[in-house]
């Protein structure tokens, strides 16, 4: 059986009465608006998805903060490089300092002074079972930090992705944010107003009858 090209089909069409466009005919130009309208909604529905997917995100990360203590970190500087570039965004998960290892990366809060987080060099008992002794180097530094850290709970690093701090950071303006309300405002309004009555007619006129 052989495949139908299109001359085939051109032919089959002109056999049972359906005239065939010639070939230098110009298209109507209904159907080149109908098709761009067709091609902006598709964009708009994608661009509605990605809003609806990055919101559910920001609400898992939302209950998942005071539930399993999960947060979220921004790295200023390149002491973890490579491992964790400047500018990474860390999602990061409150634990005992019982349960940390010697290499897992983890965030120690510092009195007077912003935390650090650094990879786990070595680990000592402290003066009680819930307290430990650590020291810790941020990978790119050629030695361990100054002083060890005593702690009873850690914020261990679950995984990092580079380059959106300063896409969060923006978030927090509220020029960027005032911006971003009304293009999503507009989107949703584009995007769900009805058609008005000469679009329907003109669109039910260019489908086959």
């Amino acid at each position: 059986m052989s495949t139908p090209t299109r001359r085939s089909l051109r032919e089959q069409g002109a056999s049972v009465g359906v005239p065939a466009r010639p070939r230098d005919a110009p298209v109507p130009s209904g159907s080149t608006r109908g098709a761009r309208r067709g091609i902006g909604r598709v964009l708009a529905d994608i661009l509605l998805w990605v809003a609806a997917i990055a919101g559910v995100v920001c609400m898992v990360l939302v209950m998942l903060a005071p539930t399993v203590n999960i947060t979220l970190i921004m790295f200023r500087t390149g002491s973890m490089s490579p491992t964790i570039p400047a500018g990474s965004v860390a999602v990061v998960q409150e634990v005992p300092a019982s349960e940390i290892e010697v290499g897992d990366v983890v965030t120690v809060d510092r009195a007077g002074d912003l935390p650090v987080t650094h990879r786990v060099t070595s680990i000592a008992p402290g003066a009680s079972d819930a307290e430990r002794v650590i020291t810790m180097r941020g990978d790119a530094n050629a030695g361990d930090d100054p002083y060890p850290y005593t702690v009873q709970t850690v914020r261990v690093v679950l995984f990092s992705v580079p380059g959106i701090a300063t896409v969060i950071v923006a978030m927090g303006n509220p020029y960027v944010l005032g911006g971003l309300t009304i293009a999503a405002t507009t989107l949703v309004v584009w995007a769900f107003w009805p058609r008005s009555a000469a679009s329907r007619r003109r669109s039910a006129s260019e489908e086959p009858g």
